[in-house]
């Protein structure tokens, strides 16, 4: 098993113990309160840690940034311009929906500008 494979398991577990906790101790009400869902902290820590070289020190770091993006936005603006910056780069007329349009571009742009501002915030350093 490679070092990756083995960095992204740790945290995954990490971050689903988190979520263990809350489920465990906290009521649900208060579990949804917190904003995004475990899930959504889950992929976005993980694909931070491989941007930023998957060493388990990223872990903290990303798991910042995620917090740091929740305290700014509601997870459905994340959502809506995560989902634009993503696609953008889909070819053909289906990525034209998410790259041509002003909507597109002024998402996909407030997405990537988040997602830097965050790692900023928290130290993360991307990989070259």
């Amino acid at each position: 098993m490679t070092r990756r494979i083995r960095v992204a398991r740790r945290a995954a577990f990490a971050l689903l113990g988190a979520s263990v906790v809350c489920a465990a101790e906290t009521p649900p009400a208060d579990c949804t309160k917190q904003g995004f869902p475990t899930s959504a902290r889950v992929e976005f820590v993980q694909e931070c840690m491989m941007k930023s070289g998957g060493e388990i020190a990223s872990l903290y770091k990303c798991s910042c940034a995620i917090d740091w993006i929740g305290k700014e936005v509601s997870y459905d603006e994340f959502v809506d311009w995560e989902t634009f910056a993503r696609n953008a780069s889909m070819a053909g007329e289906r990525g034209g929906v998410f790259r041509d349009t002003d909507e597109a571009k002024k998402e996909g742009k407030q997405y990537r500008d988040l997602e830097s501002e965050a790692y900023q915030a928290c130290g993360v350093q991307l990989r070259k």
